[in-house]
């Protein structure tokens, strides 16, 4: 049985992640992000589960900051999980009386709404996660009326759902990410996704477009990309990218080449199915086979055999 770190306390999304992933894993709530993926690269932890992105707020950047600085790790596996934030309190609480709010700064954004017109006087303070803060109001004497955060924290500790799904937006989702130290990769499946991390050699112009390009002409969609300061000096910066295929594909792994020729630093952070099942579009040209028949027909080009 794996034991997974993921970000806690208990309650938090990444546990309801957590148990989607692996429901038999043993689970390790840490304080943090850091905290988790440092489990999984001590050997506290057989891997970690950590948020990635957001549909509504974007890259979950301690995380990309992570993967980019920290020892290296794979990404195992990934995990598409619907946000539903229910407004939690001690049994007896009734909404009118609610005047100090507790929560996560991505929940406020995401229930501002709400907010607005449920608890409009009410006074909403930053929490270190949602599940902290339900555990925080949990607590006899606590400064705090209510919590924002998952339906399970409220299970937790002991909390009262007084609205659900209250959200500004009922489609959000959340991409959650297990995580391991390096080994074996998942074999190819048909749908996909690698993600890496990627520095320039120097700051030139074109430098951004030569690495696209590496991607373009030889077919390999890109599913996300986002540029992240080096701390180096305004103006400086690395690259994640999401794309579709795995390594072991003809034309991913002669992108990866590519990039590998050109930058500074290509950090690999793994080939890995993709949650949402889509299966990549082949151009003409870049598949297996094609390659396969290209490079028979360069070896014996080379061999004099025209």
């Amino acid at each position: 049985m794996p034991r997974l770190a993921y970000l806690g306390p208990e309650g938090t999304f990444t546990e309801e992640a957590l148990r989607l992933l692996d429901p038999t894993a043993e689970r390790l709530p840490c304080a943090n992000v850091p905290a988790a993926l440092n489990a999984a690269r001590s050997g506290e932890a057989d891997g970690a589960v950590v948020p990635l992105e957001n549909s509504i707020e974007g890259a979950i950047t301690t995380t990309l900051d992570e993967f980019a600085w920290g020892e290296p790790l794979l990404i195992t596996a990934e995990l598409l999980l619907p946000v539903q934030f229910s407004l939690l309190a001690r049994p007896g609480t009734e909404i009118p009386h609610i005047k100090r709010v507790y929560t996560h700064p991505a929940a406020i954004t995401q229930c501002r709404a709400f907010l607005a017109r449920e608890l409009p006087d009410a006074v909403v303070v930053a929490a270190p996660s949602t599940a902290a803060a339900a555990q925080e109001v949990s607590l006899p004497g606590s400064p705090y009326d209510a919590a924002i955060a998952a339906r399970i924290a409220g299970e937790h500790y002991g909390l009262v759902e007084l609205a659900t799904d209250i959200g500004d937006r009922s489609d959000t989702v959340t991409r959650f990410v297990r995580v391991a130290r390096p080994g074996p990769l998942p074999e190819p499946t048909g749908s996909d996704r690698t993600t890496l991390v990627v520095f320039l050699a120097d700051d030139h112009p074109g430098a951004l477009l030569e690495m696209l390009t590496e991607f373009s002409v030889r077919g390999v969609n890109l599913t996300r990309i986002e540029s992240r300061p080096t701390g180096d000096g305004i103006g400086r910066y690395f690259f994640h990218f999401d794309f579709e295929g795995h390594v072991a594909d003809a034309r991913v792994g002669e992108a990866l080449a590519g990039l590998h020729r050109i930058c500074g630093e290509v950090r690999f952070l793994g080939s890995y199915p993709r949650a949402d099942g889509i299966a990549p579009q082949i151009k003409r040209g870049t598949s297996d086979p094609e390659f396969a028949e290209a490079g028979g027909w360069l070896a014996r080009v080379r061999a004099g055999q025209v």
